[in-house]
């Protein structure tokens, strides 16, 4: 692995998107993933590290991407009883991930219990709370017994979370105008489900093009096979990098 993480640029610019676009490594181990990495070059600021990679390679992926100046958004969706997250936080956040997230699901008690773990920590992760998947819908969501509106679901769990401790929310750029307007400009907003206009939807049901989802206030985008599934993924990086640039 032979990348580096360049120094931040003027807001707006190219490099100062840079900061904000999370490009998910949804890869089965970590040769995968750091090769595409390498292929991406100077290109990425941030990466993802999902279930699939981190059940594969645990904190250790994490750590080669912190060492070699990466930042990391760890994406564990931890939703147990209080006391095993408690000790999940701990363990997780000692691998130098930037951002961890939590199911909101979980209720208040078990998001307060995360929050009280990660302040124990010297260099603690960002705490997100997961409102409803972006591969969720209404119809979706009745299946689960839940009858409220996918809108009033996140925006339910949102205040909870953000009450109960948590520094921010993964929610669909869809949501993110409500929830800025709900809980203004503080908690920290990561939306994945993003595609560009001409992209393949896959298994998301709740998509935004990069440029509507930072006008809808998102703090970082998340970005899978667009990128990781290009036959030249540093354009097609660059490419969305110019459409948020333009946002």
């Amino acid at each position: 692995m032979s990348t580096t993480a360049p120094s931040a640029a003027p807001k707006g610019s190219i490099l100062d998107v840079r900061e904000r676009l999370i490009v998910a490594l949804d890869f089965p181990d970590a040769e995968q993933a750091l090769t595409l990495v390498d292929r991406l070059e100077d290109s990425v600021r941030w990466y993802k590290v999902g279930l699939e990679l981190y059940l594969s390679a645990g904190n250790s992926v994490v750590q080669t991407l912190v060492r070699h100046g990466f930042s990391v958004f760890l994406d564990l969706k931890l939703h147990d009883i209080p006391n095993t997250v408690d000790g999940a936080v701990k363990t997780a956040g000692k691998s130098g991930a930037s951002l961890l997230t939590i199911h909101a699901s979980g209720g208040p008690a078990m998001v307060e219990a995360a929050a009280r773990s990660a302040a124990t920590l010297e260099n603690p992760p960002k705490l997100l709370a997961v409102t409803v998947l972006t591969s969720m819908d209404r119809q979706q969501l009745e299946a689960t017994g839940i009858s409220a509106t996918t809108a009033d679901q996140v925006q339910r769990l949102a205040q909870m979370s953000i009450e109960a401790g948590a520094d921010g929310l993964v929610c669909s750029a869809q949501e993110s105008v409500m929830l800025r307007g709900l809980l203004g400009p503080g908690p920290l907003l990561v939306t994945p489900g993003i595609r560009p206009a001409d992209a393949d939807k896959g298994d998301q049901k709740r998509v935004v093009t990069p440029e509507a989802a930072l006008r809808n206030g998102a703090s970082y985008l998340v970005v899978g096979r667009p990128i990781t599934q290009s036959a030249d993924p540093r354009a097609a990086a660059e490419s969305i990098l110019a459409g948020m640039a333009g946002a």
